[in-house]
């Protein structure tokens, strides 16, 4: 089970720390990921950790955007700062069992456990 918290509403250029408790999971047998859906887009990938602690990014979030986990806590974390007003969406952490590591997919369809998500707005 998976339940993501820190939503809420910031102006333009503010940040937010998005988290997300895992119960059940033991991360390093884990792809994690961060994933987004604006109203009227499509669920857009956001951020990937894997097993070894690499992260990804899309161009559109690199260098505002962070992601890490903290496996004492099974938490996974989303820091996001310069945030705009398309940064606005429903956030979801998702996870994929990758026991034996590899490349984190970047298609929500290959995730198999996921939040329900909690919303980030943006003002202008």
């Amino acid at each position: 089970q998976l339940m993501e918290s820190g939503g809420g509403s910031v102006q333009a250029g503010g940040s937010l720390t998005l988290s997300c408790t895992a119960s059940g999971y033991t991360f390093p047998n884990y792809c994690m990921a961060w994933f987004r859906l604006a109203a009227g887009k499509q669920r857009e990938w956001v951020a990937t950790i894997d097993r070894v602690r690499r992260t990804t990014y899309p161009d559109s979030v690199r260098g505002r955007f962070t992601i890490s986990q903290d496996d004492g806590k099974n938490t996974l974390y989303l820091r996001m700062n310069s945030l705009t007003p398309e940064d606005t969406a429903m956030y979801y952490c998702a996870a994929l069992y990758r026991p034996y590591g590899g490349t984190c997919p970047r298609f929500f369809g290959d995730f198999g456990y996921w939040g329900q998500g909690t919303q980030v707005t943006v003002s202008s």
